[in-house]
């Protein structure tokens, strides 16, 4: 390659990653369902009695999955929410705060059920599913497959690996 070919490249390349960083949330970012999001008919059962915060209302777990991690809010004493824990601008796994999610890359800010709040405008949270078993005290939620958003820990102690 010669010199003017590789300024040119390098150029080009440095636009793009300006208009990435910079962008409106539509350039290099998701919209709908996030790739590797949930897929019919697989599901993951999640028992209540594994995570501590999900005993009381307004508590938030991660359940760490093959692919994208999902968040659980138990919204009411007998209501949860699920979401899939990737950004919806760029897929970056987002973490769990004391007042819903905040995305580490570009501090797009989430409530606890996953509307977006400020930051970095984008989309909500990817919702999932949840079907409630109050006999079982499970959970049951359509898994992701792999997909955006992913690695990571936030260290509270409170993850699930399901294979």
């Amino acid at each position: 390659m010669d010199r003017r070919r590789f300024l040119s490249a390098a150029a080009a390349a440095s636009v793009t990653l300006a208009l990435v960083a910079c962008g409106d949330h539509q350039i290099g970012g998701v919209t709908g369902p996030l790739p590797g999001g949930p897929t019919g008919g697989s599901t993951i059962t999640v028992r209540l009695a594994d995570f501590a915060a999900l005993a009381t209302v307004g508590g938030v777990a991660r359940v760490t999955s093959t692919g994208t991690p999902i968040a659980v809010h138990r919204s009411a004493a007998n209501t949860f929410e699920a979401f899939a824990m990737g950004c919806p601008h760029a897929g970056t796994t987002v973490s769990i705060t004391a007042t819903g999610f905040t995305c580490p890359n570009h501090n797009a800010k989430f409530g606890k059920d996953g509307a977006w709040l400020s930051g970095q405008r984008t989309t909500a949270l990817v919702a999932i599913p949840v079907t409630y078993d109050a006999a079982a005290g499970t959970l049951t939620l359509a898994a992701p497959a792999a997909g955006p958003g992913g690695g990571g820990d936030d260290d509270d102690d409170d993850d699930l690996r399901v294979p």
